[in-house]
């Protein structure tokens, strides 16, 4: 996959210096673990390879169990994951798939029995940041690093 350009933080410094800002409050704001599945989840929703590589690292340095990481996507079918995170985890597909069937009133009210509003709402916000980082890192064709190369501290 070539790259279709060479570095695009440089050419909207503002935007990704604000993108940035919003993940370190949304660092200070949820549980890095649950943040950390929320945006694989929806990496791997979308095929970004980049963020796929980089939450994977991540989860990984924090001592996730690696089933855990390979049942992600068949999160709906394992034992592995908690009520809190299958909320989370069916609002991140749901939010990240919002063309197909909108933000469904089921998925709401699982994700309000397990979070407080402001804990919705701050959920609600990573989801679409990682949509965002997803959509720039896809469409600007942006391939992870090689393998057991270091990520960036402050992308997504």
């Amino acid at each position: 996959m070539t790259p279709r350009l060479d570095n695009p933080s440089t050419l909207f410094p503002a935007g990704f210096k604000a993108m940035v800002a919003l993940e370190q409050a949304l660092a200070q704001a949820i549980d890095p673990e649950l943040l950390e599945l929320v945006k694989l989840r929806a990496s791997q929703i979308n095929g970004c390879a980049f963020c796929i590589y980089m939450h994977t690292t991540d989860l990984r340095k924090r001592g996730v169990d690696e089933m855990k990481l390979y049942l992600l996507n068949a999160w709906r079918d394992s034992y592995l994951f908690s009520e809190r995170e299958r909320a989370a985890l069916a609002w991140t597909e749901a939010l990240t798939r919002v063309a197909d069937d909108g933000a469904p009133d089921s998925e709401y009210n699982a994700l309000a029995e397990q979070f407080s509003e402001e804990e919705r709402v701050q959920l609600t916000f990573a989801i679409g940041a990682i949509n965002v980082w997803n959509r720039l890192q896809v469409g600007f064709h942006v391939a992870h690093p090689p393998r057991g190369a270091a990520m960036r501290s402050n992308a997504a």
